[in-house]
């Protein structure tokens, strides 16, 4: 139980772009609803990026200086007095969006849109909820999850973007009753996480994965995030025209590595598209090729965050019933995840031929000072000696 006392930290704080300064930040004691967390794990994602290059993300432009960092875990130093489900102790993945919790939205399990959504290392609301690149950090007791003893720190910080891919999955209402086929547009490490827990949730389910990126496509295949892949050819149209041809071309592509790679499958038409596509990169062409490959009545997963406004073949999509899904953050998947998380590792220990998340961590930095490399390395594709750039996680 903590006593009414302040202390100081500290902090990776970004002042603009490419600014990042360590600096010393007060930290109160939690208050009777919080605990305060060593974070000792945090991996970067697309936003931190953003806001590390350009200040700002998209359309929300930062105000004030800001730690970065969401995707976290650590060990509890602190509790407040009325926390009773975690101790001084435990490991812990911080689920970091902190709804309102009496908006309709919230009422109803949606809490992820929620608008009074204040989110870790975001500029969206004013004054910033700040990061979690600091050495410690107070944070509801409601929103952190207890890790079991033998899931690392790093797979905790994994549980967020984790947690994206799961809930893209909660949205695609696939069935495990039947041999469906999935393709993924993009294998980055959002992409490389939605092969895992489909590969680990639905394991009948045929996944292709497609990036521009030959040695992605290749680790994820070979890594067992994904049955089969391609590459995606770089192909760019003067117009309109042009580029919806080219969208249809890689739709086709990705319907004959469907039928290549699973001709002695049986059980399922392999002749009309994807029961699902999962976008993962926001361009354009992509999500236009998404809706060419998806089957009549599927569903098309909006998950990369792009171009906002795009040219899209909307009648391809209405006449054939595709449905178009938003997919945004997560809800009620934290507890899911770390059980997946935990039952793969275990079976993967055993030999069985699994996807391993932890094998997307490709690089690793120690220390508060070395920061500002991590977020050079992750603005990347590869890093100087060549090696692809997945996901870098910060360790304190």
């Amino acid at each position: 139980m903590s006593d009414a006392t302040t202390t100081t930290v500290k902090a990776s704080v970004l002042h603009g772009a490419n600014d990042l300064r360590v600096e010393e930040l007060s930290l109160p004691s939690p208050s009777s609803n919080e605990i305060q967390v060593a974070i000792k794990a945090t991996g970067l994602c697309g936003s931190d990026i953003h806001y590390y290059s350009h200040g700002r993300n998209g359309d929300i432009i930062m105000k004030e200086p800001m730690c970065l960092g969401h995707e976290s875990a650590g060990v509890v130093t602190e509790v407040g007095k009325d926390v009773s489900n975690l101790k001084v102790g435990d490991k812990v993945a911080l689920e970091v969006g902190m709804p309102c919790n009496a908006c309709e939205l919230c009422k109803s399990g949606r809490y992820n849109i929620c608008k009074g959504m204040k989110f870790a290392a975001s500029a969206r609301n004013f004054p910033h909820t700040q990061g979690t690149l600091q050495e410690r950090k107070n944070h509801p007791a409601e929103w952190a999850h207890k890790l079991p003893e033998d899931m690392s720190l790093e797979q905790g910080a994994l549980l967020e973007p984790l947690s994206v891919a799961m809930h893209a999955l909660d949205r695609a209402t696939l069935s495990d009753e039947r041999q469906e086929s999935v393709l993924i547009l993009g294998a980055g490490a959002v992409g490389a996480l939605v092969g895992a827990a489909l590969r680990l949730k639905f394991p009948r389910t045929n996944v292709v994965i497609a990036d521009v990126d030959q040695s992605r496509v290749e680790f994820a295949v070979t890594n067992h995030f994904a049955n089969a892949g391609f590459v995606v050819p770089m192909k760019r149209g003067k117009d309109t025209e042009e580029q919806l041809a080219i969208a249809q071309e890689l739709a086709d592509l990705s319907r004959q590595t469907l039928a290549k790679s699973f001709e002695h499958s049986a059980g399922f038409d392999k002749s009309d598209g994807f029961d699902a596509v999962f976008e993962c990169t926001g361009v354009q062409s992509c999500l236009q090729s998404a809706i060419y490959a998806t089957k009549s009545g599927g569903r098309v997963m909006l998950i990369g965050m792009g171009t906002p406004i795009q040219t899209l073949p909307i009648s391809a999509a209405a006449l054939r019933e595709v449905d178009l899904r938003g997919v945004f953050r997560y809800h009620h998947t934290y507890p899911r995840c770390i059980e997946m998380v935990v039952q793969a590792t275990r079976a993967i220990e055993g030999g069985k031929p699994l996807p391993d998340i932890r094998k997307l961590i490709t690089h690793r930095v120690h220390g508060m000072g070395e920061i500002p490399k991590a977020f050079k390395a992750a603005s990347k594709p590869v890093d100087p000696e060549g090696n692809k750039v997945l996901k870098v996680v910060i360790n304190l």
